[in-house]
């Protein structure tokens, strides 16, 4: 009986190896080359391994941020959201309880904006009826930013060559007017770099010169010089598609990376660079995303992710990109960590720009990962498996 085990160890295990290691090869492959249609989640066949190792499925990501908002947040916005009278005392007493942390200041000071430059009722009363109206340096803020929301919301999000001359126009008149609102917000408060990180949106879509945006930087750096939001908001000046070149953007964004501490996120500012300048099919590997530069460049994202402040409120943007660029470099294991800490959130880079479809491009790349990591597990149980056999046959 032994010996009979024995034989039939030797000629099952080879076997079974071999097809599980074809399928871990190929299965990226071949749900790359899918389509978005049919299947589970994309068709990339790896929604059953996502479930597998406890990750949500599609109907389960939320689109409206990268990841949860800190504590007692979502209280407050629902409140201002809900209306009525006081509501803006929410809003107030959210910007009040964080004080000087300047990143989650403009954080904060975007979602309220976010929230007036569709209805700004609550906002018209705050500056009316505010302890210090009418010059509250917080109202004055969200209502700079509100501005220059509406005015982007006013554009789009369609090319130029498919936008309105009457959106254009719209556009650049709340632009000029968000300039008076951001000035009088930072005199109202000149610590705050918030009031300069929202006019380097306005410096994008008016088009200011560089040695204009210089000036702005200057004065924003010199209040908090390693600003996450600030640095991302700078970078999409620099890129092609704006004001600037691909080797101007990744010199920015490998500049402050260099010179930043660790923990302060900005690892991931050569990741960005990369992906808004990169033209290769980005819906398969490619070889540009698995050069050494690349993955020097992941492994600086994971140090300094390790090193950052568990509660950073822009922490999940940079394991977003992490993840993503871990799964193209098969890099699986390493992917589904960061994935883990982000599941259930997708408005993020890569996602964000595939617009209704994040949800389903999140998914497909993560079960991609998950795929695989399921595929070596079962490879390495079947390699134990064999070496049983061979045990029992000695």
């Amino acid at each position: 009986m032994t010996v009979l085990l024995w034989i039939l160890g030797i000629l099952a295990v080879p076997t079974l190896i071999v097809v599980l290691w074809l399928g871990g090869v190929f299965v990226k492959e071949f749900a790359a080359q899918t389509s978005g249609t049919g299947g589970s989640e994309n068709g990339d066949g790896g929604a059953e391994a996502a479930e597998q190792l406890g990750l949500l499925p599609a109907e389960r990501q939320s689109t409206k941020s990268a990841g949860p908002l800190p504590v007692g947040w979502d209280a407050a916005l629902d409140a201002v959201r809900g209306g009525g009278d006081g509501s803006w005392k929410a809003a107030a007493e959210l910007l009040r309880a964080i004080g000087r942390d300047w990143e989650r200041r403009s954080l904060a000071t975007y979602l309220l904006a976010d929230i007036a430059a569709e209805d700004d009722g609550w906002l018209l009363a705050w500056e009316a009826a505010g302890p210090n109206s009418p010059d509250d340096p917080d109202a004055a803020l969200v209502r700079a930013r509100s501005t220059v929301i509406l005015a982007w919301n006013i554009r789009g999000a369609k090319v130029a060559s498919n936008t309105t001359g009457e959106q254009f126009a719209g556009f650049h008149r709340l632009l000029q007017r968000s300039r008076e609102e951001t000035a009088r917000a930072a005199a109202l408060n000149p610590d705050d770099p918030t009031p300069y990180v929202t006019e380097i949106w306005t410096a994008l879509g008016l088009g200011y010169p560089h040695s204009e945006m210089d000036r702005l930087w200057s004065q924003l750096t010199a209040r908090d010089p390693h600003h996450y939001e600030a640095h991302f908001s700078a970078l999409q000046y620099w890129c092609k598609k704006w004001r600037g070149s691909e080797q101007l953007a990744t010199e920015f964004a490998e500049r402050a990376a260099a010179s930043a501490p660790l923990g302060s996120l900005l690892t991931v500012l050569p990741l960005i660079a990369h992906f808004e300048h990169d033209d290769s099919d980005k819906s398969a590997d490619s070889a540009a995303d698995r050069t050494p530069e690349m993955i020097a460049r992941v492994n600086a994202g994971l140090a300094d992710a390790a090193a950052a402040d568990p509660t950073h409120p822009r922490l999940p943007e940079l394991r977003h990109l992490l993840a993503y660029y871990l799964a193209l470099q098969d890099r699986d294991e390493a992917a589904i960590e960061q994935f883990r800490l982000v599941d259930g959130y997708v408005e993020a880079l890569p996602w964000r720009y595939h617009g209704a479809g994040m949800t389903a491009r999140y998914c497909r790349i993560r079960n991609l990962s998950a795929q695989a990591v399921v595929s070596a597990g079962a490879k390495q149980e079947a390699t134990g498996a064999g070496a049983g056999l061979g045990a029992m046959a000695d």
